[in-house]
Protein backbone atom coordinates (compact mmCIF):
# COMPACT_ATOMS: atom_id res chain seq x y z
CA UNK A 1 0.00 0.00 0.00
CA UNK A 2 1.20 3.38 -1.06
CA UNK A 3 1.79 6.09 1.39
CA UNK A 4 -0.44 8.94 0.90
CA UNK A 5 0.75 12.38 0.90
CA UNK A 6 -0.54 14.78 3.61
CA UNK A 7 -0.23 18.65 2.95
CA UNK A 8 0.23 21.40 6.06
CA UNK A 9 1.76 24.42 6.17
CA UNK A 10 4.91 26.05 8.17
CA UNK A 11 5.83 29.68 8.28
CA UNK A 12 9.64 30.41 7.51
CA UNK A 13 10.11 30.88 11.13
CA UNK A 14 8.58 28.01 12.59
CA UNK A 15 11.06 26.30 9.42
CA UNK A 16 14.12 27.77 11.06
CA UNK A 17 13.38 26.90 14.80
CA UNK A 18 12.42 23.07 12.77
CA UNK A 19 16.04 23.82 11.46
CA UNK A 20 17.73 25.59 14.80
CA UNK A 21 16.51 21.96 16.63
CA UNK A 22 18.05 19.53 14.39
CA UNK A 23 21.29 21.43 14.94
CA UNK A 24 20.99 21.29 18.41
CA UNK A 25 20.43 17.50 18.78
CA UNK A 26 23.70 16.39 16.77
CA UNK A 27 22.13 15.86 13.29
CA UNK A 28 24.03 16.88 10.02
CA UNK A 29 21.89 19.79 8.42
CA UNK A 30 22.75 20.62 4.69
CA UNK A 31 21.20 23.61 2.52
CA UNK A 32 22.28 25.01 -0.70
CA UNK A 33 24.94 27.29 -0.80
CA UNK A 34 26.90 29.79 -3.40
CA UNK A 35 28.58 26.93 -5.03
CA UNK A 36 27.58 23.52 -3.00
CA UNK A 37 25.49 22.35 -0.56
CA UNK A 38 27.18 23.43 2.81
CA UNK A 39 27.19 22.19 6.46
CA UNK A 40 24.76 24.23 7.98
CA UNK A 41 26.11 25.65 11.68
CA UNK A 42 23.88 28.82 12.23
CA UNK A 43 20.00 28.80 10.59
CA UNK A 44 21.44 32.38 9.54
CA UNK A 45 23.32 30.46 6.50
CA UNK A 46 19.93 28.79 5.54
CA UNK A 47 19.13 30.63 2.14
CA UNK A 48 15.81 28.90 0.55
CA UNK A 49 15.24 30.25 -2.61
CA UNK A 50 13.24 28.59 -5.29
CA UNK A 51 14.38 30.90 -8.06
CA UNK A 52 18.37 29.98 -7.80
CA UNK A 53 20.42 27.92 -10.15
CA UNK A 54 21.25 24.45 -9.13
CA UNK A 55 24.79 24.97 -6.95
CA UNK A 56 28.19 23.93 -9.11
CA UNK A 57 27.71 20.44 -7.01
CA UNK A 58 25.50 18.23 -5.67
CA UNK A 59 25.34 16.28 -1.67
CA UNK A 60 26.26 13.26 -3.85
CA UNK A 61 29.51 13.05 -1.39
CA UNK A 62 28.07 13.03 1.76
CA UNK A 63 25.85 9.51 1.13
CA UNK A 64 29.12 8.25 -1.53
CA UNK A 65 32.21 10.09 -0.33
CA UNK A 66 34.85 10.96 -2.42
CA UNK A 67 37.25 8.77 -0.77
CA UNK A 68 36.53 6.38 2.26
CA UNK A 69 38.42 3.61 3.72
CA UNK A 70 35.98 0.29 3.75
CA UNK A 71 38.57 -1.94 5.84
CA UNK A 72 42.10 -1.78 7.14
CA UNK A 73 45.03 -4.10 7.46
CA UNK A 74 47.90 -5.40 9.54
CA UNK A 75 50.50 -8.00 7.91
CA UNK A 76 52.45 -10.59 10.09
CA UNK A 77 54.34 -13.07 9.12
CA UNK A 78 51.96 -16.02 8.71
CA UNK A 79 48.49 -14.17 8.10
CA UNK A 80 46.85 -11.25 7.57
CA UNK A 81 44.23 -9.12 9.97
CA UNK A 82 41.20 -7.90 8.62
CA UNK A 83 39.68 -4.50 10.73
CA UNK A 84 36.16 -3.30 9.85
CA UNK A 85 35.27 0.38 9.40
CA UNK A 86 32.45 1.67 11.45
CA UNK A 87 30.59 3.16 9.19
CA UNK A 88 28.87 6.75 10.01
CA UNK A 89 24.87 6.46 10.12
CA UNK A 90 24.65 9.93 11.52
CA UNK A 91 21.42 11.47 10.33
CA UNK A 92 21.71 13.73 7.78
CA UNK A 93 18.62 16.53 6.64
CA UNK A 94 19.01 17.94 3.63
CA UNK A 95 17.18 21.50 2.87
CA UNK A 96 15.97 23.31 -0.14
CA UNK A 97 17.01 20.53 -2.45
CA UNK A 98 16.68 21.17 -5.87
CA UNK A 99 13.97 18.09 -7.76
CA UNK A 100 17.22 17.77 -9.79
CA UNK A 101 19.07 16.79 -6.69
CA UNK A 102 16.80 14.89 -4.55
CA UNK A 103 15.90 11.65 -6.39
CA UNK A 104 19.93 11.22 -7.08
CA UNK A 105 20.14 8.56 -4.08
CA UNK A 106 17.02 6.72 -5.11
CA UNK A 107 18.77 6.23 -9.19
CA UNK A 108 21.96 5.59 -7.17
CA UNK A 109 20.53 2.74 -5.09
CA UNK A 110 20.28 0.52 -7.62
CA UNK A 111 23.96 0.09 -9.05
CA UNK A 112 24.83 0.15 -4.99
CA UNK A 113 22.45 -2.76 -4.40
CA UNK A 114 23.27 -4.58 -7.94
CA UNK A 115 25.02 -7.63 -7.57
CA UNK A 116 26.86 -6.06 -4.03
CA UNK A 117 24.47 -4.35 -1.46
CA UNK A 118 26.77 -2.06 -0.48
CA UNK A 119 26.61 -1.30 3.22
CA UNK A 120 28.71 1.80 3.65
CA UNK A 121 25.96 3.63 0.91
CA UNK A 122 22.87 2.09 2.39
CA UNK A 123 23.83 3.14 5.63
CA UNK A 124 24.06 6.79 5.23
CA UNK A 125 20.87 7.04 2.70
CA UNK A 126 18.90 5.09 5.19
CA UNK A 127 20.09 7.99 7.53
CA UNK A 128 19.41 10.70 4.93
CA UNK A 129 16.35 12.60 5.37
CA UNK A 130 15.60 15.15 1.72
CA UNK A 131 13.48 17.97 2.20
CA UNK A 132 12.84 19.28 -0.87
CA UNK A 133 11.92 22.48 -2.66
CA UNK A 134 10.41 23.58 -5.90
CA UNK A 135 12.13 25.54 -8.39
CA UNK A 136 11.10 28.52 -10.31
CA UNK A 137 13.80 29.08 -12.50
CA UNK A 138 16.14 27.51 -14.84
CA UNK A 139 18.58 28.29 -17.60
CA UNK A 140 19.67 27.17 -21.38
CA UNK A 141 21.63 24.73 -19.21
CA UNK A 142 18.77 23.00 -17.34
CA UNK A 143 16.72 19.94 -19.43
CA UNK A 144 14.83 17.66 -16.10
CA UNK A 145 11.69 17.73 -18.13
CA UNK A 146 13.92 15.79 -21.28
CA UNK A 147 14.54 13.14 -18.14
CA UNK A 148 11.11 12.19 -16.98
CA UNK A 149 11.64 15.00 -13.61
CA UNK A 150 9.87 18.87 -13.51
CA UNK A 151 10.71 21.98 -11.41
CA UNK A 152 8.04 20.57 -9.51
CA UNK A 153 8.92 16.57 -8.64
CA UNK A 154 8.30 15.32 -5.51
CA UNK A 155 10.10 12.40 -6.55
CA UNK A 156 12.82 11.56 -3.91
CA UNK A 157 11.81 14.17 -1.35
CA UNK A 158 10.63 12.75 2.03
CA UNK A 159 9.23 16.12 2.49
CA UNK A 160 8.64 18.89 0.35
CA UNK A 161 7.88 22.68 0.55
CA UNK A 162 6.55 25.05 -1.80
CA UNK A 163 6.42 28.66 -1.48
CA UNK A 164 2.94 30.27 -0.65
CA UNK A 165 4.64 33.70 -0.12
CA UNK A 166 7.90 35.41 1.41
CA UNK A 167 6.94 33.83 4.76
CA UNK A 168 5.02 30.56 4.40
CA UNK A 169 5.22 27.43 2.58
CA UNK A 170 3.00 24.54 1.89
CA UNK A 171 5.15 21.03 3.66
CA UNK A 172 4.14 18.39 1.79
CA UNK A 173 4.46 15.08 3.57
CA UNK A 174 5.64 12.83 0.69
CA UNK A 175 7.26 9.42 2.55
CA UNK A 176 6.67 7.32 5.84
CA UNK A 177 10.37 8.71 6.89
CA UNK A 178 9.39 12.01 6.32
CA UNK A 179 6.66 11.69 8.31
CA UNK A 180 8.42 10.18 11.12
CA UNK A 181 10.65 13.28 10.87
CA UNK A 182 8.33 15.78 10.90
CA UNK A 183 6.24 14.45 13.79
CA UNK A 184 7.83 16.07 16.58
CA UNK A 185 7.76 19.90 15.05
CA UNK A 186 3.32 19.07 14.86
CA UNK A 187 3.11 22.43 16.62
CA UNK A 188 4.32 24.27 13.92
CA UNK A 189 2.02 22.59 11.44
CA UNK A 190 -1.33 23.95 10.13
CA UNK A 191 -3.44 22.36 7.62
CA UNK A 192 -2.79 22.61 3.95
CA UNK A 193 -4.54 24.21 1.12
CA UNK A 194 -3.73 21.68 -2.13
CA UNK A 195 -5.54 24.03 -3.80
CA UNK A 196 -3.41 27.16 -3.42
CA UNK A 197 -0.05 25.53 -3.36
CA UNK A 198 -1.47 23.50 -6.82
CA UNK A 199 -1.91 26.72 -8.33
CA UNK A 200 1.29 27.91 -7.95
CA UNK A 201 2.93 24.93 -9.19
CA UNK A 202 0.76 25.41 -12.31
CA UNK A 203 2.40 28.23 -12.22
CA UNK A 204 5.78 27.49 -12.69
CA UNK A 205 7.16 27.82 -16.22
CA UNK A 206 9.12 24.75 -17.49
CA UNK A 207 12.03 23.89 -19.94
CA UNK A 208 11.18 22.62 -23.00
CA UNK A 209 11.85 19.00 -23.53
CA UNK A 210 14.41 19.13 -25.92
CA UNK A 211 14.61 15.62 -26.70
CA UNK A 212 12.76 12.14 -26.73
CA UNK A 213 15.00 9.70 -24.29
CA UNK A 214 13.13 7.05 -25.49
CA UNK A 215 14.71 7.35 -29.47
CA UNK A 216 17.91 9.10 -27.61
CA UNK A 217 18.38 5.48 -26.53
CA UNK A 218 17.13 3.16 -29.76
CA UNK A 219 19.44 6.05 -32.04
CA UNK A 220 22.32 5.16 -29.33
CA UNK A 221 21.86 1.24 -30.22
CA UNK A 222 22.13 2.04 -33.69
CA UNK A 223 25.49 4.65 -33.92
CA UNK A 224 28.06 3.05 -31.46
CA UNK A 225 30.54 4.06 -34.65
CA UNK A 226 28.67 7.14 -35.70
CA UNK A 227 31.86 9.84 -37.06
CA UNK A 228 29.74 12.25 -34.58
CA UNK A 229 31.90 10.69 -31.67
CA UNK A 230 34.66 11.61 -32.69
CA UNK A 231 33.92 15.23 -33.13
CA UNK A 232 33.06 16.03 -29.60
CA UNK A 233 35.96 13.61 -28.41
CA UNK A 234 38.46 16.16 -30.17
CA UNK A 235 37.15 19.06 -27.89
CA UNK A 236 36.55 16.99 -24.52
CA UNK A 237 39.78 17.44 -22.11
CA UNK A 238 39.38 14.26 -20.28
CA UNK A 239 39.36 15.93 -16.86
CA UNK A 240 36.11 14.53 -15.60
CA UNK A 241 34.76 17.42 -14.01
CA UNK A 242 31.49 16.31 -15.65
CA UNK A 243 31.48 13.43 -14.08
CA UNK A 244 32.64 14.95 -10.14
CA UNK A 245 29.79 17.43 -10.10
CA UNK A 246 27.01 14.95 -11.17
CA UNK A 247 24.92 14.04 -9.01
CA UNK A 248 24.91 10.18 -9.91
CA UNK A 249 27.47 9.84 -11.62
CA UNK A 250 29.49 7.14 -9.64
CA UNK A 251 32.72 5.66 -11.01
CA UNK A 252 35.07 4.14 -8.34
CA UNK A 253 38.32 2.87 -8.03
CA UNK A 254 39.57 0.23 -5.15
CA UNK A 255 43.32 1.00 -3.65
CA UNK A 256 44.92 -0.64 -1.52
CA UNK A 257 47.80 2.23 0.32
CA UNK A 258 50.58 0.88 2.66
CA UNK A 259 51.71 3.00 5.66
CA UNK A 260 54.40 0.69 6.07
CA UNK A 261 55.09 -2.82 5.15
CA UNK A 262 53.16 -4.38 7.83
CA UNK A 263 50.00 -1.99 7.60
CA UNK A 264 47.49 -0.15 5.61
CA UNK A 265 44.03 0.67 3.87
CA UNK A 266 41.43 0.29 1.36
CA UNK A 267 40.51 2.82 -0.12
CA UNK A 268 37.10 3.54 -2.47
CA UNK A 269 37.80 6.28 -4.58
CA UNK A 270 35.85 8.57 -6.76
CA UNK A 271 36.84 8.09 -10.69
CA UNK A 272 35.91 8.99 -13.69
CA UNK A 273 35.01 7.38 -16.86
CA UNK A 274 36.86 10.11 -19.08
CA UNK A 275 40.27 9.47 -17.71
CA UNK A 276 42.61 7.69 -19.85
CA UNK A 277 44.16 5.14 -17.22
CA UNK A 278 40.13 4.03 -16.23
CA UNK A 279 40.12 1.33 -18.55
CA UNK A 280 43.69 0.63 -18.92
CA UNK A 281 44.63 -3.08 -18.20
CA UNK A 282 47.62 -4.48 -16.67
CA UNK A 283 48.70 -5.88 -20.08
CA UNK A 284 49.09 -2.22 -21.29
CA UNK A 285 45.60 -2.42 -23.37
CA UNK A 286 43.09 -0.29 -22.80
CA UNK A 287 39.91 -0.54 -25.06
CA UNK A 288 39.04 3.07 -24.82
CA UNK A 289 42.04 4.30 -25.72
CA UNK A 290 41.07 7.93 -27.40
CA UNK A 291 38.57 10.43 -26.02
CA UNK A 292 35.86 9.80 -28.26
CA UNK A 293 35.73 6.01 -27.30
CA UNK A 294 35.17 7.63 -23.76
CA UNK A 295 32.72 10.05 -23.99
CA UNK A 296 30.83 7.87 -26.26
CA UNK A 297 30.95 5.99 -23.15
CA UNK A 298 29.76 8.72 -20.92
CA UNK A 299 26.81 9.21 -23.12
CA UNK A 300 25.55 5.69 -23.58
CA UNK A 301 25.62 4.97 -20.34
CA UNK A 302 23.65 7.28 -18.98
CA UNK A 303 20.72 6.93 -21.85
CA UNK A 304 21.19 3.16 -22.89
CA UNK A 305 23.22 1.01 -20.60
CA UNK A 306 21.43 2.04 -17.31
CA UNK A 307 18.17 2.38 -18.75
CA UNK A 308 19.02 -1.54 -19.99
CA UNK A 309 20.11 -2.36 -17.20
CA UNK A 310 17.71 -0.65 -14.08
CA UNK A 311 15.05 1.15 -15.77
CA UNK A 312 16.41 4.31 -14.89
CA UNK A 313 18.03 7.37 -17.04
CA UNK A 314 21.68 7.79 -15.21
CA UNK A 315 20.82 11.73 -15.85
CA UNK A 316 18.46 14.20 -13.58
CA UNK A 317 18.95 17.20 -15.87
CA UNK A 318 20.67 19.09 -13.51
CA UNK A 319 22.91 20.97 -16.27
CA UNK A 320 25.89 20.82 -13.87
CA UNK A 321 28.46 19.51 -16.31
CA UNK A 322 27.78 21.35 -19.09
CA UNK A 323 27.70 24.87 -17.15
CA UNK A 324 31.20 23.79 -15.76
CA UNK A 325 32.66 22.68 -18.31
CA UNK A 326 35.82 24.43 -19.63
CA UNK A 327 35.30 23.57 -23.25
CA UNK A 328 31.57 24.34 -23.18
CA UNK A 329 30.18 20.78 -24.04
CA UNK A 330 26.58 20.99 -23.46
CA UNK A 331 25.02 17.25 -22.88
CA UNK A 332 21.92 18.19 -23.92
CA UNK A 333 22.88 19.68 -27.35
CA UNK A 334 24.89 16.61 -27.77
CA UNK A 335 21.93 14.27 -26.89
CA UNK A 336 19.31 16.43 -28.55
CA UNK A 337 21.12 16.00 -32.40
CA UNK A 338 21.42 11.50 -31.12
CA UNK A 339 19.06 11.51 -34.20
CA UNK A 340 19.57 10.59 -37.93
Amino acid sequence: MSFKMEEKIISKDDLLKLCGDVIAKGHTLLAPGIAEYEQVKDVSQIRLDSSALPTKTSYKSYVFPKAEPILYYKRSKSDVQLIDVDVNGKKIVVLGAKPCDTNSINILKHLFNWDYEDEFFNLRQKHFVIIGLMCSSFDEYCFCTSVGSSPVSEEGSDLFLIPINEDKFALRIITEKGKEFIEPYSEFLKDGDEAKSNAVLESIKKPEVAFDSKQVHEWLGDNFENPKWEGIGNVCLSCAQCAFVCPVCHCFDLVDEDYSYSEGRRMKNWDGCQFGHFTLHASGHNPRDIQSKRYRQRVNHKFRYYVDKFGEILCTGCGRCSRGCPVSIDIKEIVSNCKD
